[in-house]
């Protein structure tokens, strides 16, 4: 047990970002499916409103749990969120770009597209956000 331990606290920050990672692609699929099927709205209008709800449910878990960002400031905090939306919005629109191309064009099955598209989406916001969100400063800290 204590071997697990040593090696999740060696691997937390990229262990925790897949675990929030497919918690994130879960409430994408489902808010999708439950938009998209249940309440029959248009597939690309239905991945719009998932990923709105996924990219918010993402930034609180990859804050809190994942990169463990200590911003106190309002400066600080602004620039956090305005990159993280920015990034997520970036990938969130090449994803309804290549889900809609798939759908509508190559009439691959929307869940199929759905998830093929998430693989991308996670592997860009992950790195995005080591690389301009929440960077970390040589001692530590969060970068302002």
């Amino acid at each position: 047990m204590e071997k697990f331990k040593e090696l999740y606290l060696k691997y937390k920050e990229i262990i925790n970002y897949l675990i929030f990672g497919v918690l994130t692609t879960v409430v994408n699929i489902v808010t999708y499916a439950i938009f998209a099927r249940l309440f029959h709205i248009d597939e690309v209008i239905s991945n719009i409103i998932a990923q709105i709800i996924s990219i918010l449910f993402a930034y609180v878990t990859n804050k809190i749990y994942v990169f463990e960002s200590k911003t106190t400031n309002i400066k600080d905090i602004l620039r956090e969120l305005v990159s993280f939306f920015g990034c997520r919005i970036f990938t969130a629109v090449l994803d309804t770009l290549l889900f809609a191309l798939m759908v509508k064009v190559m009439g691959i099955n929307d869940l199929i597209a759905k998830c093929v598209t998430q693989v991308i989406v996670i592997v860009l916001n992950y790195v995005f956000s080591k690389i301009l969100i929440f960077r970390k400063k040589d001692d530590g800290k969060t970068q302002s």
